[in-house]
């Protein structure tokens, strides 16, 4: 027996509320609800009709050391960066979401998929409902994706899309978009929390039923998230997200949500006239024009994934005249920066308290870990003094509340690939279990270490990789005048340990900072 029941379902969230309400109860969006009609079947016939469905479909218990493995095998895409992100490729009967925001390169990146997968023989069917087949040809013939066995249907029905796909019988499929796609069966306007829920189930089933692997272009809200109801992510095997800035040719690619592999790996494009491609080797790319008298520069070899990557981390310190100095942070964290600069003022002497900081990861890329701690402390503490750091210096590592480094996982990955960029030096946590490595490696144990020992590697020279950076460092002329005495410090070639004073933890930083 079917039951009718007017409900209120939120439109951000997909919650719902017995009655309407300005505010969602759910996730606490304001004019979010609207009302829609349930039909819900007695609980004795919903799970009678599962039983017959199930017992009709073959759903019945196995061994599952008799499952057949090998049907989930990945089928490599011909996109190398999409590829590394997807563990080797699309699984046949798979649903993966991509999501991004507007105009990012969504669908030149499927539309290259599916040309590389009809070149390679696939039978690719590409629902666009947002755009005319005559558009899409044209960004086809720029991409060089013109190739039989790529089919097109310009439909937002989802019936028609159904009997596109029982009519070619493809082997992939893309949907772009599925906020636009509606089923005339439910009783919603396209694009809500119920059409989307619903032709999102309903294109799923299809893919599971027909062996089929699908890809769903999904929308961002204002705040990055992926629109629609939550349960969009939940019914999907994959959630990928393309990311990169608007006036940046570099694009990343991230999966959030992968029930086939692992979550870690970035992929890499460059956005070109010639489509998207891919970065065999990032660390060149971010690191191609580093300035070499560029005070507030710090290298950090960051890891996504598997892959290492060596961004350039910047931070730029003026006197502010306001009562609430600004600090700005692109490409990382505003809490965590505002931590360090703490950290610094606290436990280093470094005064940045009554300055507006700024602070970026170069070149678009998010760096999320705590492991560039390190090295944004030592680019806010050249910025504070604007002296240049020595351009062979990578860093890494994290600072606690109390001025201590910490241990990063991956530590030898990371400086080996510093080292194969032509790195020299690394400063490193002195905990760190590094039995060898190709960088000259400083162990320091606070941050206060770490910036009394950047600026007695300055002062020893440092050789032709620095630059003009350290001949300041040496000289001590930076704007802020010639360095005041320092006690206890021991010369440039020697190891943290054998360090006094501000580098046995207990003196007083550098006074140059």
């Amino acid at each position: 027996m079917i039951k009718r029941r007017t409900v209120h379902r939120c439109q951000e969230c997909g919650g719902l509320a017995a009655r309407w309400s300005g505010r969602c109860p759910t996730c606490g969006a304001w004019n979010s609800l609207v009302e829609e009609v349930e039909e819900r079947a007695t609980p004795a016939a919903s799970v009678g009709r599962s039983l017959l469905e199930g017992a009709a479909r073959g759903e019945l218990p196995v061994l599952l050391a008799e499952v057949d493995a090998a049907a989930s095998t990945p089928r490599p895409t011909g996109i190398e960066e999409l590829d590394r992100v997807l563990g080797g490729g699309l699984v046949p009967g798979s649903v993966t979401l991509l999501g991004g925001e507007p105009g990012i390169g969504k669908s030149t990146l499927l539309l290259q998929t599916l040309g590389a997968l009809a070149a390679g023989g696939a039978r690719a069917l590409l629902v666009s409902a947002e755009e005319a087949p005559q558009q899409v040809k044209r960004r086809a013939a720029r991409l060089d994706a013109l190739v039989a066995g790529l089919w097109i249907v310009p439909s937002t029905s989802l019936p028609e899309v159904a009997a596109a796909v029982a009519e070619v019988d493809p082997d992939v499929v893309v949907v772009d978009s599925i906020q636009t796609v509606y089923d005339p069966d439910l009783d919603a306007a396209p694009g809500s929390v119920t059409q989307v829920r619903g032709c999102a189930q309903a294109l799923v089933g299809l893919a599971k039923a027909r062996d089929l692997t699908t890809v769903l272009v999904g929308h961002v809200t204002k705040e990055g998230a992926l629109a629609g109801p939550r349960v969009l992510e939940h019914v999907v095997d994959t959630v990928l997200t393309f990311e990169g800035e608007r006036h940046h040719a570099l694009r990343l690619l991230r999966a959030v949500k992968h029930r086939f592999g692992a979550t870690g790996e970035l992929g890499l494009f460059e956005m070109t006239e010639q489509g998207l491609i891919g970065v065999p080797d990032p660390s060149s790319l971010f690191l191609g024009d580093r300035g070499a008298e560029t005070p507030g520069s710090a290298v950090f070899p960051a890891m996504e994934g598997h892959r290492p990557l060596l961004v350039e981390l910047q931070a730029l310190v003026s006197p502010s005249g306001l009562a609430m100095p600004r600090r700005s942070a692109q490409g990382l964290d505003g809490g965590r920066l505002s931590l360090l600069v703490a950290v610094l003022e606290r436990r280093a002497g470094v005064a940045l308290g009554g300055a507006d900081i700024f602070a970026s990861a170069v070149g678009g890329v998010r760096i999320a870990e705590p492991g560039a701690d390190l090295a944004l402390c030592l680019a806010l503490a050249s910025a504070a003094r604007d002296l240049v750091l020595p351009l062979d210096l990578v860093a890494c590592g994290e600072v606690g509340l109390g001025g201590e480094i910490r241990q990063v996982a991956q530590t030898p990955r990371r400086l080996a690939e510093a080292a194969r960029l032509g790195f020299r030096r690394a400063l490193v946590p002195a905990g760190a279990d590094l039995p060898s490595s190709a960088l000259t490696l400083t162990r320091v144990a606070t941050v206060a270490d770490a910036v009394a020992w950047v600026a007695t590697a300055g002062r020893g020279g440092g050789g032709g990789a620095v630059g003009g950076g350290a001949a300041r460092l040496a000289a001590g002329t930076g704007p802020s005048g010639p360095p005041g005495p320092v006690s206890g410090r021991a010369g440039p070639g020697r190891g943290a340990a054998s360090r006094s004073g501000a580098l046995s933890g207990g003196g007083a930083p550098d006074d140059r900072w």
